[in-house]
């Protein structure tokens, strides 16, 4: 209470010195703004990046997965033996072992006819692989020769076809030089790996690639018996299968995923250096503001210290003008990148959603870049003397 009384009684100087310059205010405010969209988008696009290519990762029905050591993410897995799948019902605990296949795909976009790069998955359809209500409820159409599902969600020109399916009619498109058929609808959505994705049966896939051997899978979905604990039941499958496959958990398989684009690809990196640089113009901006400021008023400061004010008291005039600037221009921010994650969304089909976290992370990005300016800024006010100043 004591301290609210205070700060009542305290003459508001550091927002009596913005305000008093409308136009500098207000370019600073800009300035701080244009900062704070460069960090909500970075972080968005970063965001984005780990959810768009983890969204499949998700939706397995799977307590543990089984891939090659080779493997380096979803749409670059290498081929392991489907004997090892066999091996793995050996192990308590474990109830079922099923078989995946991928192949990243060129096929003709069924409306505009142009080639482009899909995801195909293969499973068997007696064993669902997918905790999606729509695939389930086709499993007896991929069971059809050449018929897959289409992605809804894929990026590209597919509004008349998604249409056109909705309306219960069959379009066909190739794939390989084989006519398919598209004869259901489910939705994953884009990634920054893949536009979209296909689902078909196993025995559709090796179909349409008669050279791959049904033999050599691309992943292992291992479900676990109720009672048994997966990471235990992994423990056991790493120590008895061979070397040729990686055993982890689905937890394990999503970060998997989400490393080889932190750490293996260049954009993961781009995007956090992004957020570095936003923080750093952010500073720059600020401080050139505050610097500016305290020069246009150093002999007031002087005059100050004068009469009897201490240095800290300059100090907290300079950090209240610091932590006005970040919370008036951290709002326009906010609402710019609001809009932006909108435009992003629906022009890429990529998860951009703004969150309570995030929001609360630039904000105290914000408030610590105007605090670092500030800092940087005062450091004129040590050397200020009255007797210099007039």
């Amino acid at each position: 209470m004591r301290l609210l009384q205070q700060l009542r009684r305290r003459t508001p100087l550091g927002w009596l010195q913005l305000s008093h310059e409308k136009s500098r205010l207000l370019v600073a405010l800009s300035g701080i703004a244009f900062a704070d969209v460069l960090m909500f988008m970075q972080l968005g696009f970063q965001t984005a990046l780990y959810d768009s290519n983890t969204r499949l990762h998700r939706s397995l029905q799977a307590d543990i997965v089984l891939m090659s050591p080779q493997a380096r993410n979803l749409q670059g897995l290498s081929m392991f033996s489907r004997r090892r799948l066999y091996q793995a019902t050996d192990i308590p605990g474990v109830k079922s072992a099923q078989a995946m296949y991928f192949n990243y795909i060129t096929w003709k976009n069924p409306q505009t006819r142009r080639e482009t790069g899909v995801l195909l998955i293969g499973f068997d359809p007696d064993k669902p692989a997918f905790d999606l209500l729509d695939v389930n409820q086709q499993l007896q159409t991929i069971k059809l020769p050449n018929t897959v599902l289409f992605d809804r969600g894929a990026r590209g020109e597919y509004q008349k076809a998604i249409a056109q399916i909705d309306q219960g009619k069959t379009l066909t498109t190739e794939i390989e030089g084989r006519t398919i058929n598209i004869s259901g609808l489910f939705k994953v959505g884009a990634s920054f790996g893949t536009d979209g994705s296909l689902i078909t049966s196993d025995q559709n896939l090796l179909r349409l690639f008669p050279r791959r051997n049904s033999s050599s899978v691309s992943l292992g979905l291992i479900q676990v018996q109720p009672g048994y604990d997966p990471k235990k039941v992994a423990a056991v499958l790493k120590a008895y299968l061979r070397d040729d496959v990686k055993v982890l958990t689905n937890a394990e398989f999503i970060e998997f995923e989400n490393n080889f684009w932190r750490t293996n690809s260049p954009i993961g990196f781009i995007f956090s250096l992004g957020v570095s640089m936003g923080f750093v113009v952010g500073v720059i901006i600020v401080y050139q503001v505050l610097s500016t400021d305290v020069n246009s008023h150093v002999r007031e400061y002087a005059t100050f210290k004068a009469m009897g004010y201490r240095h800290y008291y300059l100090l907290g005039v300079v950090f209240e003008e610091a932590v006005i600037l970040a919370a008036l221009g951290f709002f326009p921010g906010l609402g710019v990148s609001l809009a932006l994650y909108q435009l992003t969304r629906h022009a890429t089909n990529l998860p951009m959603y703004m969150t309570a976290i995030r929001g609360l992370q630039v904000l105290v990005l914000t408030i610590m870049m105007c605090a670092i300016s500030g800092a940087i800024a005062t450091r004129k006010l040590q050397g200020a003397d009255p007797a210099d100043m007039f």
